[in-house]
């Protein structure tokens, strides 16, 4: 690869790592706010058909030309689309009906600790001192926030059948993350998003038979739709396109660290549009977290050849 693209790749992926947590956050707003009227299966059903339909144009022709990788990859593209897709979709949606935002955070927060271990313990992957340290500000920041400055928090918390979801959850995007980057593909970015969204499209549709037998399809008003279309393009495409972009030049031990941005996102979001106070410990957490982030995920430059 050219050095000068590799650098601007780079670049690229360091920007895109502070600006896809907005993108995720917007699922988690929408998770709770649309837990009494769409059934969580079919949201996650219209949100992936939607990302397959929307990405189509754009990369159906490399997918028609690269029919022998999707045979080739076909098992791994499943297995894809039900961590990714299937579990991480449906089951955030079925989980916020019964958790709180602050256990969906603070369980949220596994996410890179999991997608770090399972790196080192399936592939080797090492994080160096400075990433290390990176990587604990980052963490330090999310609990800051998420126990909103009081670690008594801790000692209040209670748990459901929702929060053992989102751990799930959580576990499952973790491995997603890792296998994205370590299994390799013939596909584009963005081919082989659409590959994965049909996927999980496909997996899904056995639990949506179930779930429409039993609760009926969703209304679709103005309000299911608004919410179905923003899906599809924020933390549909747009989050998921992201992250693979990311992961392919950073790594996945270093893109799952962004995570720890999404507390400091929810409050923000909070702020502007629920009126939410931004506190004392928001500051806090973030001056801990970006740093943090910035240490984890940044390679500095190697000293020219004398």
């Amino acid at each position: 690869m050219d050095p000068a693209a590799g650098a601007r790749d780079q670049r690229i992926a360091q920007i895109l790592l502070f600006l896809t947590p907005a993108m995720f956050t917007a699922n988690m707003v929408l998770a709770r706010a649309t837990a009494d009227f769409i059934p969580p299966v079919a949201l996650a059903e219209l949100r992936w058909s939607g990302v397959v339909l929307l990405l189509l144009p754009f990369c159906g022709a490399e997918l028609r030309q690269r029919r022998d990788a999707l045979a080739r990859e076909w098992r791994g593209l499943l297995v894809l689309g039900l961590l990714g897709m299937g579990i991480c979709g449906a089951g955030v949606y079925l989980a916020a009906a019964t958790t709180t935002a602050t256990n969906i955070g603070l369980l949220y927060s596994f996410s890179p600790i999991g997608i770090i271990l399972l790196s080192r313990a399936m592939f080797g992957e090492r994080l160096s001192l400075r990433q290390s340290l990176g990587a604990a500000l980052a963490l330090a920041g999310m609990l800051v926030i998420v126990l909103r400055g009081d670690p008594a928090t801790l000692l209040r918390l209670s748990f459901t059948t929702g929060d053992l979801l989102i751990l799930g959850a959580a576990m499952s995007w973790a491995l997603y993350a890792v296998l994205l980057k370590r299994w390799p593909t013939a596909l584009g970015v963005n081919a082989r998003l659409t590959a994965i969204a049909a996927s999980g499209v496909v997996v899904m549709l056995p639990f949506l038979a179930w779930e429409l037998a039993v609760k009926g399809p969703p209304a679709f008003d103005a309000r299911t739709v608004a919410a179905v279309l923003t899906l599809i393009v924020v933390p549909g495409a747009g989050a998921y396109a992201a992250y693979g972009y990311i992961t392919k030049h950073l790594g996945p031990s270093r893109t799952g660290l962004m995570l720890y941005l999404s507390p400091i996102y929810t409050a923000v979001m909070a702020w502007l549009f629920l009126g939410e106070d931004f506190a004392a410990h928001h500051w806090i957490g973030a001056a801990l977290a970006l740093p943090g982030l910035y240490l984890a995920t940044h390679k500095p430059a190697r000293p020219e050849a004398r």
